[in-house]
């Protein structure tokens, strides 16, 4: 029986397509395998913990347990390759000279990083690399030169002591027990908002931050397991997934918070006189930097530049610096014997606590090692990543080819006991100043090192200062046994279920 003509018209046009996609698919299978067989080579000299055959890694984070890593550290000295399904492999590094040659490199960032957080933070200094990376970091530093911070001190303390207010109305004289992580997060923003966008907000009192505060942490953990998913690096399964959808309704919330905060502020300065009232301050904010950038190269400095790195400051320096005071607040509930050394310090330097400023700050020796000490055991940011752009050779002879992904773990670094004996353990004493003497000084890096250094760490030390001194004034912290902390994978190192502290008002 013969074809009917509309069958024979269609039949060879179908074919055609059908072969040319089939082509199209044996090509792309083609370049993955050739993919795999290359890196396989080239890790070949760095043994791996054992991986399954289509997910590689990605269960040593997605099991939400991430002490599963000091495992890895300690069988596995100075490095392994981390495979992120079967055809790709971050290169892990979590060494002193392994992570000193990396970080005196100027590698761009990785493009896998970049290109996941661009849509939600924009392309600020997180996410630049080359020369207009420089001339960002050069426009903005005067933002954070030390005249600045230290009028930001007295901003701070009034955050901290609105804080406390509310601890005081919510404890009375009761051992009270409270999730102090959300309060954290709200003093941390009230800070945030008042120091570098000189606005009050009251975020503290009436909640009308909570929307952002939610946003930020659910869109930082779509990000994370985006990297850790080999599936949602291809852009089309990610963007029709439901997770790619919540992401693009995060980011319009987040870019609507951000364009409010610049175009308050340039409303006010299209006012005569509260422009004047700007030039009477004591000090310019970040926000007057950046403005003060956009005027000065106004060619390449777009609004674009502007609104990225509000952004990524927004981001980075809330969620940093909330999860550093959280952190140390529970180690020293842990350890009451160093919680009390540090508020008799602090007493000792501020008496009643009624009033604080910058000298006092640098005067808290003790307090200071055991902030450091527990950025080392719970550093904000677990890790820092960079595309080789050259290849690089380490310094026991090993090398890696340009184009492959390195990983600093920092949260590695901080918990390998080939620099730190008994790693899991709480001693502030390990930072005193002989004892860093002798230590290699790139085994802590909590705010990384060379010249991507963070440029904001010195408003952090200072902040988690503040923050620590005026609650160890005015309450005694203790851990509730039934809700140990659990680690989160996360952009930054979050706990699992909030931090439960039990709280005593101090006479």
């Amino acid at each position: 029986m013969e074809s009917s003509w509309l069958e024979t018209h269609w039949a060879r046009p179908f074919y055609l397509a059908l072969a040319f996609c089939l082509a199209l698919g044996l090509l792309q299978v083609i370049r993955l395998l050739l993919q795999r067989h290359r890196l396989l080579r080239d890790l070949r000299p760095f043994p791996t913990p054992p991986t399954h055959w289509l997910y590689g890694h990605q269960k040593i984070f997605r099991q939400s347990d991430i002490k599963k890593l000091e495992e890895i550290v300690e069988k596995y000295p100075c490095a392994f390759p981390f495979w992120i399904g079967p055809f790709q492999a971050f290169f892990y590094i979590y060494d002193p000279e392994y992570a000193k040659t990396f970080l005196s490199r100027t590698d761009p960032k990785s493009k896998y990083l970049c290109k996941f957080t661009t849509p939600v933070i924009g392309e600020g200094l997180v996410n630049l690399n080359g020369p207009k990376w420089f001339q960002h970091r050069r426009l903005l530093t005067p933002g954070f030169h030390l005249n600045t911070l230290k009028s930001y001190v007295e901003m701070m303390a009034h955050s901290v002591n609105t804080m406390l207010g509310k601890w005081e109305r919510i404890c009375g004289t009761q051992n009270t027990l409270l999730d102090i992580s959300e309060h954290i997060d709200l003093m941390t923003l009230d800070v945030l908002m008042k120091c570098i966008f000189s606005k009050e907000t009251n975020c503290q009192i009436n909640s009308n931050f909570d929307y952002y505060i939610k946003a930020i942490r659910e869109g930082t953990t779509i990000i994370f397991y985006r990297v850790y998913n080999f599936l949602y690096h291809h852009d089309m399964i990610f963007k029709f997934s439901s997770q790619g959808h919540r992401l693009w309704e995060i980011s319009k919330i987040l870019h609507q918070h951000t364009e409010k905060v610049i175009q308050e502020r340039k409303n006010s300065l299209r006012d005569e006189k509260k422009q004047e009232n700007v030039q009477k301050r004591r000090y310019q904010d970040f926000l007057d930097t950046v403005f003060s950038a956009q005027a000065e190269i106004a060619n390449s400095f777009s609004d674009t530049d502007l609104w990225s790195e509000v952004n990524t400051f927004m981001l980075a320096g809330h969620e940093t610096v909330a999860g550093g005071i959280s952190w140390l607040l529970y180690h020293l509930a842990l350890y009451p014997e160093h919680q009390e050394r540090c508020r008799e310090e602090i007493r000792s330097i501020l008496g009643d606590g009624s009033s604080i400023n910058w000298d006092q700050l640098g005067e808290m020796s003790y307090t200071t090692m055991c902030v450091k000490e527990s950025l080392r055991l719970a550093p904000p940011v677990l890790s820092l990543s960079r595309e080789l752009s050259k290849p690089i050779t380490f310094p026991d002879g090993r090398s890696l080819p340009a184009g492959m992904t390195l990983v600093l773990s920092i949260w590695g670094l901080h918990h390998n006991p080939a620099i730190w004996e008994n790693p899991k353990v709480f001693d502030p004493l390990r930072f005193s100043p002989e004892n860093n003497d002798q230590r290699h000084p790139y085994s802590f890096l909590p705010f990384s090192a060379g010249p991507r250094n963070c440029i904001g760490q010195n408003f952090a030390m200072a902040e988690i200062k503040v923050a620590i001194a005026l609650i160890l004034l005015s309450f005694k912290v203790t851990p509730d046994p039934t809700r140990p902390l659990v680690t989160m994978p996360h952009c930054f190192l979050k706990p699992k279920n909030g931090v439960y502290l039990h709280l005593k008002k101090l006479p």
